[in-house]
């Protein structure tokens, strides 16, 4: 989606109007996007205006496109101005990132990703090189089925408050491989700039629809994080970690070199809610370290559906390749047996889920064996993903076991952009909202192209997940705690029957596959076989445990099933308190597994009319 697109004519009459920052406002609010603070109004009238002057040149031509603001599929960044033209030869795109920095300076010498700032206390960011880099890799990712040509995108950065004193750092020799891609432009390289976008833009695009296939164009099948493990371990870097990650992946990585010359442990977290990128992260570190670094490195989660579909797409079936990969996807039940430092760097995903001695762990204590086993302990935590009484962990237990083992403490980072739900942060904030687990004021939410559905029909439902799941197998029916096992039990051949004589089961025990098994689809999958993992589509069945009572959604614990010998919500030492958080975050881990889509089927109908009144509104 693009905010703003019009001739290079029309751009340089609206920002000598004066009228660029209302207009873009404008547009914000037609588009439902989050945006447009004084700060955010503030810096695009002083950075247009910049780009308007280096762009009021006549040998660029007046009818040529400009773009500002593209949202990128499938995440909530944005690129700041784009111009399309024709170099006489070919269409181009000339991506810009904008920064209104005065001040830079390196963070390290192994950060070659991020950078200080002064827009930025104390917080490094991505080197602007790398961000325009990025987000040119992400639109070809994004826009693969059209004609548009990696070369024909030109990123650059143009810094055009920073004096040409910050040039050896901005330009420093760690960042070399990003300013090579895409070249910085600082205060005084006003003509630079200009010759720059000169060289690639001389006439109006032959294709006039260039700038509608980059913004409607036909996506790609989506890469998931699953789809992709065999390239990266094979040294292929196959996710473009953008902004946030990509300094979280530096800091990472600083501290990996830093603990290699020290006698110290070192332990850092990483924080994010569903769909930030924490895995995509953790298996980039993961990568790094076994194949360019040649440390002891293991990915440890104590999520079994993760661990087991990673290592059968690995292995590909060949079972000695599995064999050799246990050291490299493993669970936390390892770290009893794993000496002190035994790891060079352990990668511990999911740690909300990690659990203090849960039944036959031999160890003392899980999250305390995790830091003496490993050198170097990274941890992805989201509190709001703890889903049973017992998943005790969050960020500041993990502090104080860090301290208590004289480990040196990294500061936390957090991890805040959407990469799943259609990159939609509008949609998060709609579940926290309608499952009452965050209050926003402000409920027009903007779903970008994510779809949301609510079915009254379950056979409704199935069926059309079941067609898209036929296009790449990448559809899965889940459903919560609420349903019996009665086929695991022999108590009847079907778990859940539902009107209209919907009737399914829970997924097979011993498919320990199941979110990527071709055959899995008509089984549905519970909270513990997708947890960690993604689909195109989910489809959700929201039992009894959840309503709405003409005022709020509430919950009820008393209709979690029986059968459910894992989340705790039964057992009377639960608060009722407790029972409630776990229920409506169960739903929220749910209703975010999808990537393009997440279809939505309740019991309750007073629950259903409800949010279909809530999407209509934000519709």
């Amino acid at each position: 989606m693009i905010i703003y697109n019009d001739s290079l004519k029309q751009f340089k009459n609206d920002v000598l109007s004066c009228r660029m920052g209302d207009i873009l406002l404008e547009k914000l609010k037609e588009k439902k996007i989050s945006g447009g603070s004084p700060s955010e109004i503030s810096s695009w009238n002083n950075s247009l205006r910049v780009m308007k002057d280096a762009l009021d040149d006549d040998d660029i031509p007046k009818d040529c496109q400009v773009a500002i603001e593209y949202n990128i599929p499938q995440t909530s960044k944005r690129v700041d101005f784009m111009i399309i033209g024709n170099d006489g030869q070919k269409d181009n795109v000339v991506i810009v990132e904008l920064k209104q920095w005065a001040k830079v300076e390196k963070v390290d010498d192994n950060c070659d990703h991020s950078i200080m700032s002064d827009l930025k206390a104390h917080e490094p960011v991505a080197h602007p090189s790398y961000q325009a880099y990025s987000y040119k890799c992400l639109i070809m990712n994004y826009c693969g089925d059209s004609d548009i040509k990696k070369e024909s995108l030109m990123p650059c950065a143009y810094l055009h408050n920073l004096g040409d004193n910050y040039k050896p750092v901005i330009e420093d020799k760690i960042y070399r491989e990003w300013t090579n891609e895409a070249p910085v432009f600082l205060k005084h390289d006003f003509d630079k700039i200009r010759n720059f976008i000169k060289q690639y833009i001389k006439l109006k695009a032959n294709d006039d629809s260039l700038l509608y296939k980059i913004e409607e164009g036909r996506l790609k099948p989506t890469k998931s994080l699953q789809d992709a493990l065999d390239s990266m371990l094979c040294g292929n870097e196959e996710f473009k970690m953008i902004d946030e990650q990509v300094v979280a992946y530096d800091k990472i990585m600083k501290a990996i070199k830093d603990s290699q010359n020290d006698d110290k442990k070192h332990v850092i977290i990483i924080t994010g809610g569903p769909g930030t990128g924490k895995s995509v992260l953790a298996i980039n570190v993961l990568a790094r370290c076994i194949i360019d670094l040649r440390l002891n490195a293991s990915y440890i989660t104590k999520n079994m559906a993760p661990r087991k579909c990673y290592a059968s797409l690995l292995s590909k079936g060949n079972a000695k390749k599995k064999i050799n990969l246990q050291k490299a996807i493993q669970s936390p039940w390892c770290l009893p047996n794993t000496p002190n430092n035994g790891l060079d760097v352990g990668i511990f995903d999911e740690a909300h889920r990690m659990q203090k001695k849960p039944y036959q762990y031999l160890g003392n204590d899980m999250l305390e064996d995790a830091i003496k086993a490993a050198k170097v302990s990274v941890f992805f935590v989201d509190d709001d993903q703890r889903i049973t009484v017992d998943d005790e962990y969050d960020v500041d237990i993990i502090k104080n076991y860090a301290n208590k083992e004289g480990a040196i403490l990294h500061k936390p980072y957090e991890l805040v952009s959407q990469f799943r739900c259609d990159g939609s942060d509008g949609y998060i904030s709609f579940l926290n909202n309608m499952l009452g687990i965050k209050q926003t004021a402000n409920t027009d939410f903007e779903f970008n192209k994510l779809q949301i559905k609510v079915f009254d029909d379950p056979n409704a439902m199935r069926d059309e997940l079941r067609e898209l799941n036929k296009i790449n197998n990448k559809a899965r029916m889940i459903a919560g705690y609420c349903y019996d096992w009665n086929v695991k039990y022999k108590r009847g051949e079907w778990d859940i029957i539902l009107p209209n004589d919907f009737k399914a089961k829970w997924n097979l025990e011993k498919d320990s596959v199941w979110a990527v098994n071709p055959n899995s689809f008509e089984e549905i999958g519970c909270i513990h076989t997708c947890q960690g993992m993604e689909f195109d589509y989910v489809g959700v069945f929201i039992g009894n445990d959840l309503y709405y009572d003409g005022n709020s959604v509430r919950t009820n614990r008393d209709k979690i099933s029986k059968d459910d010998r894992s989340s705790g919500i039964r057992l009377k030492s639960t608060s009722n308190e407790l029972a409630d958080q776990l229920i409506r975050r169960t739903y929220k881990v749910l209703l975010t597994r999808g990537i393009k889509g997440c279809f939505i089927y309740c019991e309750d109908k007073d629950l259903s009319n409800y949010i279909k009144e809530l999407l209509n509104y934000s519709k």
